[in-house]
């Protein structure tokens, strides 16, 4: 366990690896065949169940569970695995559950920060730099993409997709994809424009967030529907990184697209 500082509290399976300069908190428990990375630190009292991997400097707070079985009833026990990225933070009394199916994985990515009392079920694939905040849920198999935001409080329904650098407002209610670049509200949510202020702290060139805006007009205000949407923005949109992304992103998007609202003139995003 090389120069790590385990309270004598801490229970620890024989089977987990525990990395250099660890810090594990009393009444701390690490499950079977679990991996901690160098230099993370889990809080006291904190569950890291079986078959989860905690990457290098993360920090989990007291009272979170990694790595818990699904809440699934197509679970039976099998074999599944937890993912934690490096540098991420999952604060109070957080649950990430590990994947329903055999050798199935819920997966979060690097330097994301998940907030007190947030839930992450299981299947669930979360990208780098994701914020997720107090109290919002996603079901199983949900995908969260790169520097996506999610306010306090927000529902994701199971298997939607929310693309990156897209904000979901709190307490909004997601039943279908959120488009890459916007930024949603609502009950159920819909697009309120395109997430300027996270586009450009991205630091994604000014010709690009030109291209995204061109791109999302024809999505949302030319009146055409989603596959004739494609067909026109493949057409009269420059090629770009961000562009094709969006294209992916539209034309695998299975529950169809967050709308967008009518009354955006009165939403000021927080």
């Amino acid at each position: 366990m090389g120069e790590s500082n385990i309270h004598a509290t801490a229970v620890i399976s024989p089977t987990a690896k525990i990395g250099n300069n660890v810090t594990i908190g009393p009444g701390a428990v690490i499950g079977d065949e679990v991996e901690i990375g160098d230099g993370s630190i889990i809080g006291p009292n904190a569950v890291i169940a079986k078959w989860t991997t905690i990457g290098k400097e993360c920090r989990i707070f007291q009272f979170a569970s990694v790595g818990e079985m699904p809440q699934d009833l197509k679970f039976k026990g099998e074999k599944s695995y937890t993912f934690i990225g490096d540098r991420t933070v999952i604060r109070e009394g957080a649950t990430i559950h590990r994947a329903t199916g055999e050798g199935n994985e819920t997966r979060i990515g690097t330097d994301c920060l998940l907030m007190a009392y947030i839930h992450v079920a299981h299947n669930c694939v979360f990208g780098n730099h994701v914020i997720m905040s107090n109290l919002a849920g996603c079901a199983g198999h949900a995908v969260v993409e790169d520097r996506v935001v999610i306010g306090g409080m927000a529902g994701v329904h199971q298997f939607v997709k929310i693309g990156r650098n897209a904000m979901v407002g709190g307490m909004s209610k997601l039943v279908q994809d959120v488009v890459p670049y916007t930024i949603v509200d609502g009950h159920p949510a819909k697009v309120v424009g395109l997430n300027n202020v996270g586009i450009s702290r991205a630091g994604i060139p000014l010709e690009s967030r030109r291209l995204i805006k061109k791109a999302y007009k024809i999505l949302y205000r030319s009146g055409l529907s989603l596959a004739e949407a494609i067909a026109v923005i493949e057409q009269e949109v420059d090629s770009c990184e961000e562009v094709e992304h969006f294209l992916r992103f539209l034309r695998n998007a299975e529950r169809g697209i967050c709308r967008e609202r009518r009354d955006t003139e009165n939403f000021t995003p927080a």
